[in-house]
């Protein structure tokens, strides 16, 4: 039985940090945001544009984003600031309390000078902190542990070594009892009938078929055509060819398990195995909605060297040649260019990976956390009012 030290949360979750975080429910107020956090040693700012002048789709989609990035497992307190009125900081803050979270929202308005404001929030998030200190953790099965996969800057090598091999660890912990969500649908275009016909029930499979569609559709209102834009510049100055050949390479990163279920951007899933989540293939808003869905740590595959981070879970970088791992080696985790150089097989990097995995579970820092990059956006529909 494989297991590690999480923090068990008042709804049952567990966490593998105990970050304590000010997140900001309103665009104007993400310096605020900043400056609050700078205030308090130990507290992550989670800063975000979004939360006015949206579209409905966009509004929910921005709350539910918001409401799982502040009651997420790795997270021990949320301090959510709003602009008074209308503001939806009021209501997560409800919402999340009734499950037990530890939570405040604080709003900016008219009655109170900005000093003040951040007085208040300033010994909310001190309080939090010191409350954060005292909390233990406890030995959690692996079966716990839900995996976000991902990846950025696609390169010849990305479905050769590092997705196929993060494949064979997403494989084991399903296997184990635990949940992993493969993301970016724009990824799948040119593959998506493999992963339909992987589908546990036909309804899956026409779920998964339908989201594909819609987001190809919504693309070409724009007058664009997804198909024939990829693969992108990028990808291409890292050889790759074709759309089919990215997306072929990209879905190795589901292994070859049955796929459960598919859910909504920043939607947490009802079942456990394996998993699709709609998101972008921008990497800083899909990763958010991993997390923002549950995922404790993300899989991110890169033949770029994208440093990529998240500010409240783990990222854990594969990189996926030996030229890319030599260069920007303080950025990545695990060189899965090994099995280029014939020294490992992918079955031995994917075993190294969950090893990676489990250590990160137990508190190790991954390359993305020591640099502090705590990237966070949240996908967006539809244009600004």
């Amino acid at each position: 039985m494989k297991t590690f030290q999480g923090y068990r949360r008042a709804n049952g979750s567990i966490g593998v940090r105990n970050h304590v975080i000010v997140i900001n429910t309103i665009g104007e107020l993400a310096g605020f945001t900043k400056k609050l956090a700078q205030l308090v040693p130990g507290v992550v700012p989670v800063v975000q544009q979004g939360g006015r002048a949206q579209y409905p789709e966009d509004l929910t989609q921005t709350v539910r984003t918001l409401k799982g990035t502040a009651g997420h497992p790795n997270v021990s307190a949320a301090l959510l600031i709003g602009m008074g009125q209308d503001d939806p900081a009021d209501e997560i803050v409800q919402v999340l309390k009734k499950e037990g979270h530890h939570v405040q929202a604080i709003q900016f308005n008219k009655d109170q000078s900005v000093t003040e404001v951040l007085n208040e929030g300033k010994l909310w998030l001190e309080e939090a902190v010191k409350r954060s200190k005292n909390e233990k953790t406890e030995i959690t099965d692996v079966s716990e542990l839900i995996i976000g996969l991902e990846c950025g800057g696609s390169d010849a090598w990305s479905g050769v070594t590092a997705n196929p091999a993060i494949g064979v660890c997403s494989d084991a912990i399903v296997h184990d009892g635990g949940t992993s969500i493969l993301a970016e649908t724009t990824e799948a275009i040119g593959a998506e009938h493999i992963l339909a016909n992987r589908a546990v029930s036909p309804e899956v499979g026409e779920n998964f078929l339908k989201i594909v569609k819609d987001y190809e559709e919504r693309i070409k209102e724009t007058g664009e055509d997804i198909r024939s834009a990829n693969p992108t510049p990028g990808n291409m100055a890292g050889g790759l060819t074709t759309l089919e050949e990215k997306s072929l390479g990209c879905i190795k990163k589901g292994g070859n398990s049955t796929l459960m279920e598919v859910v909504n951007y920043a939607s947490a899933p009802t079942k456990k195995g394996f998993i699709f989540m709609d998101t972008p293939g921008y990497d800083v808003e899909s990763v958010a909605g991993l997390a923002a869905g549950g995922a404790q740590i993300v899989l991110f595959s890169t033949g770029k060297g994208s440093p990529t981070g998240s500010p409240i879970v783990p990222v854990i970088k594969i990189g996926t040649n030996p030229r890319v791992y030599e260069i920007m080696s303080e950025h990545i985790d695990v060189n899965a260019g090994k099995i280029i150089e014939g020294t490992n097989t992918i079955e031995e990097i994917g075993k190294e990976i969950y090893e990676k995995i489990l250590s990160t579970a137990n508190g190790s820092l991954t390359a993305a956390e020591k640099h502090k990059n705590q990237e966070f956006a949240i996908w967006r529909l539809a244009e600004t009012i």
